[in-house]
């Protein structure tokens, strides 16, 4: 019979907001257990070259690849937070009971008192003739394979989508030596920051709105794909289709919440679009309707790694305060919720407090 572990508190995922949970769980007092399926800390950290925006609170000015570095080394060296790497959880019992598979170990068991899941969120993906083609890579992928592989996923690429993901890897890929034929984005209007639109055009790179991808051609691979303008409707307009060269298509449209242990723990969910699909109900410290269960980052609303670690630190401090009442709790929450309120100020954080005030306004 597989020996189950009872660690105080449990935290699946290690990405910004599963190793900023951690941090502030532990620090908090509790004993602390971090599940995560890959072999290193970090989340979609360890692909991020770019320097992050913000305050310096939320580490502004330092690359993605450092922040997890840091939060990393901080994790290792604290005595209370154990790590279960290359460690999948495929299950969440009514017993409180999680099932994993660890790498090298088989199943493992463990039955935290307290949990939050930081799971993050998955690549979505475009229906169209030739999408499996080898060449058809996610954003996502693509970012792997540069930047953390060093391996060049194509010569001459098409970017589809012109929010800040495929902006950003737009330019990383320039940086590597391939050429960006163009972006395309179906929306009227562009989804990322000014500031990463502007050093795509300043280097030659057209950013087309209203325009999306018909098909990708090739005999074995990708080596053309052809694109069109979109009416009002998201319909192609016929006559305006092209054909560009390209052995690369990066797809950049849109994250989904990957959310199954929730689903599993009897979460109430709801379908909020703004948010990236289905999202838990929680409170204002992210506990869930399932007492002693929090939720933080992606799996709580696709947004950005700067508000992921934010949100991982209130439920991980809520966590620890559920076990120990910690002094000072309510102001730590209060400053935590306000730098919250400050990073989703913006206009391109619109459609996020759209999607929040529905679900805190029961309206989905």
């Amino acid at each position: 019979m597989t020996s189950v572990l009872e660690p105080e508190v449990a935290v699946v995922g290690a990405g910004p907001a599963g190793m900023a949970a951690a941090l502030a769980a532990a620090e908090g007092g509790a004993d602390v257990l971090l599940i995560d399926r890959e072999h290193r800390l970090g989340g979609q950290l360890v692909k991020q070259t770019h320097k992050f925006f913000g305050s310096s609170d939320q580490e502004a000015g330092i690359r993605g690849i450092h922040i997890a570095e840091r939060l990393g080394e901080r994790i290792r060296q604290h005595a209370a937070i154990r790590i279960w790497l290359g460690t999948t959880v495929i299950a969440y019992y009514p017993d409180g009971v999680l099932l994993a598979e660890k790498a090298g170990h088989g199943l493992v068991k463990a039955k935290p008192r307290c949990l939050v899941v930081a799971t993050g969120a998955a690549e979505r993906h475009l229906a169209f003739a030739g999408n499996d083609l080898p060449g058809v890579y996610g954003a996502g992928a693509v970012q792997t394979l540069m930047n953390v592989h060093g391996v060049l996923p194509g010569q001459r690429a098409l970017m589809v989508g012109a929010g800040n993901i495929g902006l950003i890897v737009s330019y990383q890929l320039l940086q590597a030596g391939v050429q960006v034929v163009e972006v395309i984005e179906a929306a009227e209007e562009i989804g990322g920051y000014a500031v990463h639109a502007a050093k795509i055009r300043r280097a030659g790179v057209p950013i087309r709105t209203r325009h999306s991808v018909l098909k990708v051609e090739g005999d074995s691979c990708v080596e053309q794909a052809v694109v069109a303008r979109l009416d009002e409707g998201w319909k192609p307009i016929p006559g305006t289709e092209r054909v560009l060269q390209v052995d690369l298509v990066c797809l950049a449209v849109g994250l989904t919440p990957l959310t199954e242990i929730l689903w599993q723990a009897g979460c109430r969910m709801v379908w909020v679009p703004e948010l990236g699909g289905h999202v838990p109900v929680r409170s204002e410290t992210l506990e869930t309707t399932v007492p002693g269960v929090w939720v933080a980052g992606d799996a709580a609303g696709v947004e950005e790694a700067s508000t992921a670690m934010i949100e991982g630190e209130l439920a991980g401090l809520a966590a620890a305060h559920r076990l120990r009442p910690l002094k000072e709790f309510d102001e730590r929450c209060r400053q935590l919720r306000q730098a919250l309120a400050e990073l989703r100020a913006g206009p391109l954080a619109a459609k996020v407090r759209r999607g929040l005030a529905r679900l805190e306004g029961g309206t989905c």
